[in-house]
C-alpha cells in the first residue's frame, strides 16, 4: 500500500490515462452523506470486501485507490492492508479522504 496525495488523485482523475478504481470504504450511510463523485462504495467491514473489490477491478493487477473520511480515519489503511494481504499489486490510500477532497473542490 502506498499513500497518495489529493494532487496525485486529481491528476489521475483528470488525465483518465490511469486505469484505476476509486473506492470509498466507509459504511453505506457515510457514503450517501458525502463522497468523491467518481468513487464507488464497498464498505471494508463487509465479509465479502476483498471479493467485491476483485470483481469490480477485474483482477488483482489493476490500480485500486481507497479512501475514507479524513486523515484520522483508519478505515482505508485497514482496507488497504486486506488487499495487500490478498495479493493485490497496486493498492493506494488517499489519506486526506472525503474531508480533504470536498474542502478543495
Amino acid at each position: 500500500m502506498q499513500p497518495i496525495s489529493r494532487e496525485t488523485l486529481e491528476k489521475m482523475n483528470e488525465q483518465k490515462k490511469d486505469d484505476f478504481v476509486l473506492i470509498n470504504v466507509l459504511p453505506r450511510e457515510a457514503f450517501r452523506e458525502a463522497h468523491i463523485r467518481t468513487s464507488i462504495n464497498i464498505p471494508h467491514e463487509d465479509d465479502t470486501f476483498v471479493e467485491e473489490v476483485e470483481k469490480v477491478a477485474g483482477g488483482k493487477d489493476r490500480k485500486i485507490v481507497m479512501y475514507c473520511a479524513n486523515k484520522d480515519c483508519d478505515a482505508s489503511p485497514t482496507a488497504a492492508k486486506k488487499l495487500d494481504e490478498a495479493g493485490f499489486e497496486h493498492v493506494y490510500d488517499y489519506e486526506g479522504g472525503t474531508r480533504d477532497w470536498l474542502r478543495n473542490h
